[in-house]
């Protein structure tokens, strides 16, 4: 076989997978289709939720500094994971060269979101070097081989068509929320379509924008207002169905409230907030109907970690954590002890032993 463990995905969580696999003397390749390791930490200005890290391009170079030291993690970069097999001895990855990745722009708190200039990260860092696989050069459709796979390629942007409440938005060139230039919307009234979170985290990286965010959203989405509520910049309207007028500008739309209201909302500007959906590879891969991936219900070889597993558990630091214990589940099934985490051996005996490498 290729390696002790296959990981899928170079974000906050499998790179913890890879990080604690090497730590109790597992051997990784570790599979990411951008041409970094945690591209979307790069475009979060402000992290306020991880201990030890104020910004997201900051945190992206400690864990590409980590996993740089980890010298029993092979890190192949620009290469996408496309058919995930499971079988009862092994699990086999497909795995395919992207053609083209943009480059990573990181930003820093105090630049503007979307439209910034690359910066170096506070002390150097060594890069992650792409290392070709065992064996031949890569070429479309190699497969590689593996006792066990963590899967954590997380989620990607949904588009307005796939939001069933949203109507005349076909042709219009709607941005994401989380590229806007702050100079280009301050002091102007914005549409924001959707309350997910890059909303706060736009909010909170630029207290002094004298922005009006006029937020509509449907009414399944109104826990993840909570964080933007007490903003009196923010202005929330739950709706059953938002309908685009048809001119340029102004922005108009035309809503139907929650409560049975019909309103007229005008804006400056529109950006698109919708959140994210699970982005699996075919294959063994189970997703639930939520389109999510839950541990507990994938083949006994294949640990699900990350934003794939559930979306009330988006967060970095629950990423890191679930991509830490997917890599031990792993790490124990091999030695057929109980996982507790979904794969492996049946759990009803209870959790698994101590580390015996006398990791934290």
């Amino acid at each position: 076989m290729d390696t002790d463990l296959l990981i899928i995905g170079g974000g906050p969580a499998g790179c913890a997978a890879a990080v604690m696999a090497a730590s109790v003397g597992m051997r990784s390749v570790l599979i990411e289709a951008d041409d970094a390791l945690c591209r979307a930490l790069r475009h979060i200005p402000v992290v306020s939720n991880v201990l030890g890290a104020t910004s997201g391009p900051d945190l992206a170079a400690t864990i590409e500094a980590d996993l740089a030291r980890c010298d029993l993690c092979r890190v192949e970069l620009g290469r996408r994971a496309t058919l995930v097999e499971g079988f009862d001895d092994r699990v086999e990855v497909t795995v395919e060269p992207v053609e083209s990745v943009e480059p990573v722009k990181p930003v820093r708190l105090g630049e503007p979101v979307g439209s910034v200039k690359p910066v170096e990260p506070t002390e150097p860092v060594k890069p992650v070097e792409p290392v070709k696989p065992v064996g031949s050069a890569w070429a479309r459709g190699s497969r590689l081989t593996a006792p066990y796979v963590v899967v954590a390629t997380g989620v990607g942007p949904l588009g307005p068509e796939e939001a069933g409440w949203l109507g005349g938005v076909a042709g219009r060139a709607l941005p994401p929320l989380w590229e806007a230039d702050p100079a280009a919307i301050d002091d102007r009234t914005v549409l924001v379509l959707g309350a997910d979170r890059p909303l706060g985290t736009v909010a909170r990286a630029h207290p002094e924008l004298r922005t009006r965010f006029v937020v509509a959203y449907p009414p399944e989405d109104a826990y993840k207002t909570e964080e933007i509520r007490p903003d009196a910049r923010v202005e929330l309207v739950a709706v059953r169905r938002l309908e685009f007028g048809s001119g340029p500008a102004p922005v108009t739309a035309e809503i139907r409230t929650v409560e049975g209201e019909r309103r007229t909302l005008t804006a400056d500007l529109a950006f698109l907030n919708l959140g994210s959906a699970p982005a699996p590879p075919a294959g063994a891969v189970v997703a639930d109907r939520s389109g999510h991936c839950p541990p507990g219900r994938q083949h006994p070889r294949v640990f699900t970690a990350g934003d794939l597993r559930s979306a009330r558990f988006q967060r970095i630091a629950t990423a890191m954590g679930s991509g830490g214990e997917a890599a031990l589940g792993a790490y124990y099934a091999s030695r057929g002890l109980p996982t507790g985490t979904g794969g492996g051996p049946s759990t009803e005996m209870g959790g698994p032993p101590p580390d015996p490498a006398g990791g934290g």
